[in-house]
């Protein structure tokens, strides 16, 4: 409906029923709240999206299915979103007052929701009640900003109901790409995940009671006001304490999640690093985690690695290509090899390999043999580096010594498209050997490897080692370190073009101290009991392992 007499000739929106809007009393001209208001929105929509995306990344950590965890994160916090708005109506004849405590309270439990998520997983062996419980919480608070924002807009300067909605939403949707793209560039690498949610909640609750106090504060009765004002500050103390806290918070959590005496602490840019173990000794005593599950246990790592390895050098192995690998373990039972001319390893996390390299236990575990000639690495992911061509200069043998294929950011590196490229690096007569994940505890997993490789077009020989634990220990019990984890397995699968590769070592392989002709045609005989025939493959649409 056109009034000639409105200005622009449209009617005002509608009063709600049983609010009236009245004109707000400003300290500043219209077109500054209004402004002041719109950067108020940019501000918090920014600090909403860093509070989500640290639930996600911290729930990927802790659990480790990011595919599962991500999408109940973001299904409950958009219906969460819903109930706040519904809630909301509630606030309208308060809405100053009702927007300034939603914030406080947003600040507060999005500040304090990394490190609440880390001590449950910590102390309690289990995250996905305190996931679900502050992402409904943290939705249900960001759902509830809008429709107050939109009061407050109209108090200032009335205009029609579309265009309030699309400066408010227009502010809404820059601010969250803002904070989208300062999570991973600047408050993940330079804060990590702690100190950068609580920093985001401190600026979250000084603009948004900022707002509030200063240009709504007429609208305040003055209990009020000292309400906001106690609720501020307490909010902002609590949040400056835990960020003073949290490095011996840390320390403590550390201790409690892998036990013994943690080491070394890094966070990469790819995932968190942590050796444990005593600083002086045998390297045996050592233990490194990758995002939280054991990838290295010195006590009995030269079991799987001498099983991934020496099967698949038997036969020609003058250049051998290990992907993954960035520990240098695998690389040192290649380089055992005198023959070997050379060895590149294709690892994505440069952290790993420089970790590698420097720590004195963990250089001692695989040799030093970063300070090898023949060894060349390449910081790259190592499906993108197959795809290039200096993958197409052929290799006699290619060690995939990957993350387990249950791990989601993995499952393409256990696809038949990444072992077709695997395949078509592979010189005439070259065997590929793949971790294929625990053999007797997730046979599905594994079987569902083999039938994969199958698909690529190679000739499959399937086997297992016993050891202490597997690569990759999942679950709380880990907390208690890896001495206390029952026996498990490592399974494997040996691929080659023409014909199924044989299971064996060669007379002049040097002296191993876990393997034999033997123990591999065992293990490979009691393998194929547990085989699941009829899997499909797992493919980059349509991945198969969970």
């Amino acid at each position: 409906m056109i009034d000639r007499s409105a200005p622009g000739g449209v009617l005002p929106a509608p009063e709600p029923r049983g609010v009236v809007t009245v004109p707000a009393a400003l300290p500043v001209r219209p077109r500054t709240g209004r402004l002041l208001v719109l950067a108020t929105v940019f501000v918090c929509a920014a600090c909403g999206l860093v509070y989500e995306l640290e639930l996600l990344a911290l729930g990927s950590y802790l659990i480790g299915d990011s595919v599962t965890q991500a999408s109940v994160v973001l299904s409950v916090m958009v219906f969460a979103m819903g109930v706040g708005s519904l809630l909301a109506k509630q606030l309208r004849h308060r809405p100053a007052f009702g927007f300034g405590a939603i914030e406080a309270g947003l600040a507060l439990l999005g500040g304090l929701s990394a490190i609440a998520l880390y001590a449950s997983f910590a102390w309690l062996g289990e995250s996905w009640p305190v996931l679900v419980a502050f992402s409904f919480a943290i939705g249900v608070l960001i759902g509830a900003e809008i429709p107050l924002l939109m009061v407050l807009i109209q108090r200032i300067r009335r205009q029609d109901a579309g265009g309030a909605v699309a400066d408010l939403f227009a502010a809404d949707y820059v601010g969250a790409l803002v904070g989208g793209l300062a999570f991973p560039f600047l408050l993940l690498p330079v804060l990590g995940q702690l100190t950068g949610a609580m920093l985001t909640g401190s600026v979250n609750v000084i603009v948004g009671g900022g707002l509030v106090l200063w240009l709504f504060r007429r609208d305040l009765s003055q209990r009020c006001r000292w309400l906001l004002i106690a609720a501020n500050l307490t909010v902002l103390v609590v949040l400056a304490s835990a960020t003073v806290l949290a490095g011996d918070f840390e320390r403590v959590a550390r201790r409690a999640v892998y036990g013994g005496e943690v080491r070394v602490a890094v966070q990469t840019g790819v995932q968190e690093l942590v050796l444990t173990g005593p600083s002086e000794g045998s390297p045996r005593s050592l233990d490194l985690f990758f995002d939280g599950r054991l990838r290295v246990s010195g006590y009995d790592e030269y079991r799987y690695h001498e099983a991934l390895v020496h099967p698949a050098m038997t036969g020609p192995h003058s250049r051998v290509l290990v992907l993954g690998g960035g520990d240098g373990l695998a690389a040192r039972e290649v380089l055992r090899y005198r023959d070997v001319v050379s060895v590149t390893v294709v690892e994505l996390d440069p952290g790993v390999v420089r970790l590698a390299r420097t720590d004195p236990k963990l250089s001692a575990l695989n040799g030093r043999v970063y300070e090898d000639p023949r060894l060349r690495v390449v910081t790259q992911d190592a499906f993108h580096w197959l795809r290039g061509p200096a993958a197409r200069d052929g290799f006699d043998v290619i060690v995939s010594d990957l993350p387990d294929p249950g791990i989601t950011p993995s499952t393409k590196l256990y696809s038949q498209e990444f072992y077709g490229l695997a395949a078509r690096a592979l010189r005439p007569g070259g065997r590929l050997a793949v971790h294929a994940g625990p053999l007797a505890t997730r046979p599905r997993t594994y079987w569902t490897v083999e039938a994969t490789l199958r698909a690529a077009g190679l000739r499959t020989a399937p086997y297992s080692a016993g050891g202490r634990l597997s690569g990759f220990a999942a679950g709380p019990d880990r907390a208690q370190g890896a001495g206390n984890t029952p026996p498990q397995d490592w399974g494997f699968v040996l691929a080659a073009h023409d014909r199924t590769p044989p299971l064996r070592v060669d007379r002049d392989t040097p002296a191993l101290r876990s393997l034999s002709t033997g123990s591999l045609q065992d293990a490979s005989r009691d393998a194929e009991h547990t085989r699941i025939p009829g899997l499909p493959p797992s493919t980059l649409p349509h991945p198969r392992y969970s």
